[in-house]
């Protein structure tokens, strides 16, 4: 099988220094095994996103040299795909409406408890869809991480594959493009481990084959906050790419020549694939830079 991999940002604010190292190791990793990388933009919360970010992101992205195959796909554009799926499930009874709220859920323990599984409740403005979760996924073996096991109680749980707001939610999104695209392995942030147990799920349910995953050390500030555009994080800066580029690639665990930064920024990356290997990455994984 040919190796199919992607990057997935999502356009709530502009890139940064935790989405390059996600890039690049997603990158890096495709094109050491000779394979596809491909951009999907996931935009699937309108009121979260940032006017103009999904453009900027991919203009950052070709500044420092990191180009995709093939054309952009946009969640946005996609939504009859992910509606039709929900309603294969609700016509098949492997799917149904929820009503409960997170206040209830947290007065339950967090964890959702199955209360609207058998109400027959309609699809109406305000409720949630819910998946019955007919394969739980208790533990998983990541490519970087090792065996990771997943409570009991969040494998087991039903979750929502359209969210009370009308949005499609993201574990349902994430798995269909995954296999539209016929993405092989998904290489991204280690603060996306929880979610990947309902992830195989979606891929048992669906009747298809999971994915593997590697997923990378998250980069930390000095108050001990991963780079994120929820915590704020300063947009890298194109006009100081080869630095942040050498950055964000000694964060990845590569041992760079003394004269690297002469180098051009085709020259840094074709040197990074040829000498890109998983065993180098930090085996923390939090790091603050």
């Amino acid at each position: 099988m040919n190796y199919v991999g992607r990057f997935a940002p999502s356009p709530s604010g502009l890139l940064h220094f935790g989405s390059l190292i996600a890039a690049l190791g997603s990158y890096f990793q495709a094109k050491a095994h000779d394979g596809q990388w491909l951009m999907r933009i996931e935009d699937l919360d309108p009121p979260r996103e940032m006017p103009g970010a999904s453009t900027a992101i991919l203009k950052t992205l070709e500044q420092f040299g990191l180009e995709w195959d093939g054309a952009v796909m946009y969640q946005s554009q996609r939504h009859e795909h992910y509606q039709a799926q929900i309603d294969t499930w609700l016509n098949r009874h492997q799917a149904y409406c929820c009503q409960c709220t997170r206040k209830q859920i947290k007065a339950d323990g967090g964890f959702y408890l199955g209360h609207c599984r058998h109400s027959k409740l309609l699809p109406t403005p305000g409720l949630s869809i819910r998946l019955f979760m007919q394969n739980p996924v208790e533990s998983f073996t990541d490519l970087h991480q090792g065996n990771i096991t997943i409570p009991s109680a969040l494998a087991h749980e039903d979750f929502i594959i359209k969210r009370r707001d009308g949005y499609f939610a993201y574990n349902l999104a994430v798995v269909i493009d995954d296999i539209e695209q016929g993405v092989t392995e998904v290489v991204r942030g280690a603060d996306l481990i929880e979610p990947t147990g309902r992830q195989i799920s979606l891929y048992q349910t669906l009747g298809q084959t999971p994915v593997s995953y590697l997923h990378l050390p998250l980069a930390m500030d000095e108050n001990g906050k991963k780079f994120s555009k929820q915590n704020h994080a300063k947009p890298i800066k194109t006009t100081q790419a080869k630095p942040t580029l050498m950055r964000a690639m000694e964060f990845l665990g590569f041992d760079l020549p003394k004269d690297f930064l002469s180098s051009s920024i085709e020259d840094m990356l074709q040197w990074g694939i040829k000498n890109w290997c998983i065993q180098q990455l930090p085996t923390k994984n939090h790091i603050i830079v």
